[in-house]
């Protein structure tokens, strides 16, 4: 992985995002206006079952995010304009930092770059995956190796955009220089400057008396983290600890910032609460933003739990995914980079010989979650996502009924919920993986509409019903969790 991003970088890509913002965000809007989802009625136009059905789920899926539906049938677009334009750009995006990087997969151990895509879409259409465009392409192939990231089912990614504003997407992408996608920072930047028009607006809106809300409460409390600030923390924290507990020995890892007393111990302390055993450490980062805390703590754990262990460099990866890091986050879009930030770092992550350790499926996915997301659904309309042949129905009816009332006012508190205050117990193991195996099955259809059978605006709730429960589901587990630091 190369340093951080020059200052002239920096500004390319500055500049790059907030010019991709507001050409997704005419793009989106757009496309939204051809498919009617603000509308009352169905155009005449959308005359088969499949659009329809595309633009009832689409609406479902605004409601989910915030877009109110009137008396009269007419909807708001704010909040899905503001997704399908955010996903559409990040899955490009994120392709091209898989590209660059030789990790960009038609299949596992098969990479591809974006000349191979180019030549794909060109010459062989039979493999293009109905893309249009080799950035097309290369976004589908994104988007299913991180289904943790781009919700698969999603209908978000059933639209397309207009040609002018795809292309001029994808213009402003290809002028990026390849050094922007191996910079060590670059996705940590990325998300701080789709927001800076947000939050501009939301500034002088607050200037004018606007009282902070959901809508506002992500862009307003976004702050980038500068690389030496989240050394100087770790170093005097982790990497204090590590020199406590082994005493006499290098750390594997530079420790530049940590500062020490006159007789050589850290300033910070011994850190006598924590295990001696880094398999039994546990970090929370609660509010992770693009994950930039999460990726340096990465980076320094897989190779102090290698020497420490005598662990492969793969195998402290795994590690240190399943034992040691955890994510909390209000933004649903920043847990997106966040994932995506900290599953790039394991993949580049040099093996014995200083090769990347590539992408693996069995590798485990990162515990990552977002507490803030928006319970717009009743309680009736989350315990009817228990089948009535589940085993503990109604036990497991009432734990997600006790769920939804534990994260009403997620979008505002994120990570100063306490659903145990709610639960009152612990949210049991049995139940908890029961739950969360029964979204999965859920979200594992085909088509969300077959959960309840004969189409109405119902069934297309359900996919979006089943993807906020099982989020905040793996957000409480997380919530209710003790960790060291």
């Amino acid at each position: 992985m190369s340093q951080t991003l020059s200052k002239s970088l920096r500004s390319q890509l500055e500049i790059a995002v907030k010019a991709a913002r507001d050409v997704a965000e005419k793009g989106a809007k757009a496309t939204l206006l051809r498919w009617a989802v603000g509308e009352a009625k169905v155009p005449d136009y959308l005359v088969s079952d499949d659009l329809k059905s595309l633009r009832r789920r689409l609406r479902a899926h605004g409601r989910a995010l915030g877009d109110a539906k009137a008396k009269d049938d007419t909807q708001g677009t704010q909040h899905l304009m503001w997704e399908v334009a955010y996903e559409h750009w990040h899955r490009m995006l994120f392709a091209r930092f898989l590209a660059e990087n030789g990790l960009l997969m038609w299949e596992p151990g098969a990479p591809v770059s974006l000349d191979d895509c180019r030549d794909m879409v060109d010459n062989h259409p039979e493999m293009a995956m109905g893309a249009k465009s080799h950035w097309e392409l290369a976004g589908k192939l994104a988007a299913r190796m991180l289904p943790q990231v781009f919700k698969p089912q999603s209908p978000v990614f059933e639209l397309a955009f207009a040609p002018e504003h795809q292309r001029e997407l994808e213009r402003l992408l290809a002028a990026l220089p390849s050094e922007v996608f191996k910079a060590s920072d670059s996705l940590g930047w990325v998300y701080q400057f789709w927001q800076a028009k947000r939050k501009d607006e939301i500034d002088k809106a607050i200037k004018s008396g606007l009282k902070v809300g959901s809508d506002e409460m992500g862009a307003k409390t976004q702050l980038f983290t500068e690389p030496y600030m989240v050394d100087f923390l770790l170093h005097n924290s982790l990497g204090a600890w590590w020199v406590t507990r082994h005493p006499g020995k290098t750390c594997p890892v530079p420790l530049t910032y940590l500062r020490r007393l006159e007789d050589g111990t850290p300033a910070a302390g011994k850190f006598e609460g924590w295990p001696n055993s880094l398999n039994e450490f546990k970090l929370l980062d609660p509010c992770c933003g693009s994950g930039h805390f999460l990726v340096a703590a990465f980076l320094m754990l897989v190779p102090m739990r290698m020497q420490a262990e005598g662990l492969s460099a793969m195998d402290a990866v795994d590690a240190v995914l399943a034992d040691n890091l955890h994510g909390l986050e209000i933004d649903a879009r920043c847990v997106e980079i966040a994932v995506f930030a900290l599953a790039l770092a394991a993949w580049r992550f040099p093996d014995e010989n200083g090769n990347p350790l590539g992408v693996r499926a069995d590798m485990p996915a990162p515990q990552i979650a977002c507490c803030g997301l928006k319970v717009a659904a009743k309680p009736e309309d989350w315990m009817a996502l228990v089948p009535d042949d589940a085993p503990n129905a109604q036990l497991l009816r009432q734990e997600l009924r006790l769920m939804h009332a534990s994260f009403a006012q997620a979008t505002l508190l994120g990570s100063l919920l306490d659903p145990a205050r709610i639960l009152k117990n612990d949210l049991a193991t049995s139940s908890f993986e029961t739950l969360r195996e029964l979204m999965g099955r859920a979200l594992a259809t085909e088509r969300p509409a077959t959960l309840w059978g004969q189409a109405s605006e119902l069934q297309d709730d359900s996919w979006d019903l089943a993807i906020t429960a099982k989020g905040l589901l793996d957000a409480a587990r997380l919530l209710d969790g003790r960790y060291h630091l």
